[in-house]
């Protein structure tokens, strides 16, 4: 099958977002085609100057299915050619305005052929009942436990520390630095260092995570958090405020802690996370649930075939 995914190029760091290629990679991994479109460039009007270019590419390049994600570029990819579709959307598109939740709503209804959301708190905010929940997956092999030694080593820190993994930009409001530093503060240790990531390649990313004896997740809000997954595989103690499904993917596996959205209460989790001596078993979890990418790729190519041969 040959597929075109339709994105931002925008991302600060990596043009992509790391998770969509990763999508990509288990996709073509099945032995199926995907090509990318990317829309450089932000606000509404520079994306519906991208119309007739996508609608070039998508004729040219005779897809099967078109594959957006994010509501933008399902809105914009269905305007320029209204061939079978699938639009994934993710935990900003529902946490918008009013009307912008209206009009996902009445695309997802009436003028996409298949919307995917990342938890159930998502698909009870669009209320529609043909929506389908599939969390981004993980791909288990990249992200594994590996000696903690080893990976501290490699990235330059020190075995006679504590290290609290905090895996994203702090100047991201939606991510909530905030909560994060001033929890540390609250940390009555005094070897516990927070590291905080921003241009950071991905693919050092599982060497962050193995070296940190705890991550935390301090967001706002999110739909399926990457890199609560991505920790879990890795058999990593994590904190988190509830947001997104982090609650399910917890589901009283030891090791795992939700907080409130405040310093001192979130900051007792962490010192729990903290006196926590062992590995966890997320990644029992992750293959419990079948969120490994593989595992993923394999429902999403069900979708894309009931659309195209009615399957």
């Amino acid at each position: 099958m040959k597929i075109l995914f339709v994105c931002s190029g925008n991302h600060k760091y990596f043009g992509v977002s790391p998770f969509i290629i990763s999508q990509a990679k288990s996709l073509i991994e099945k032995k199926h085609q995907v090509d990318f479109y990317t829309i450089k460039g932000k606000g509404i009007i520079n994306y519906l100057r991208s119309t007739k270019r996508i609608y070039e590419r998508i004729y040219s390049g005779k897809f099967d299915i078109v594959h957006a994600h994010y509501s933008l570029c399902g809105f914009i990819a269905y305007l320029a050619y209204r061939k079978p579709m699938v639009v994934s959307l993710m935990g900003s598109d529902v946490h918008g305005s009013l009307i912008w939740k209206v009009i996902v709503r009445f695309f997802s209804k009436y003028l996409w052929s298949y919307t995917i959301v990342k938890s159930e708190e998502m698909k009870r905010s669009i209320n529609l009942s043909r929506i389908q929940v599939i969390p981004n997956g993980v791909d288990i092999r990249e992200f594994r436990e590996l000696p903690k030694s080893e990976c501290r080593k490699k990235i330059d820190l020190t075995n006679d520390k504590k290290y609290v993994l905090f895996a994203a930009d702090p100047n991201r409001k939606v991510k909530n630095y905030d909560l994060a530093k001033k929890t540390i503060e609250r940390i009555t240790e005094t070897k516990v260092d927070l590291i905080t990531l921003g241009k950071t390649e991905h693919s050092k990313l599982p060497l962050y995570i193995n070296a940190s004896d705890v991550v935390i997740l301090t967001s706002l809000w999110e739909g399926s958090p990457n890199i609560v997954k991505e920790a879990m595989a890795c058999n990593i103690p994590i904190v988190s405020t509830d947001v997104g499904d982090v609650k399910w993917l917890f589901s009283e596996v030891d090791g795992y802690y939700i907080a409130e959205f405040e310093p001192v209460q979130f900051a007792q989790k962490l010192q729990a996370a903290l006196e926590f001596k062992n590995r966890t078993k997320g990644r029992d979890r992750i293959l419990e649930l079948e969120l490994d990418s593989v595992s993923v790729a394999t429902r999403l190519i069900c979708i894309y075939q009931g659309i195209v041969f009615g399957k």
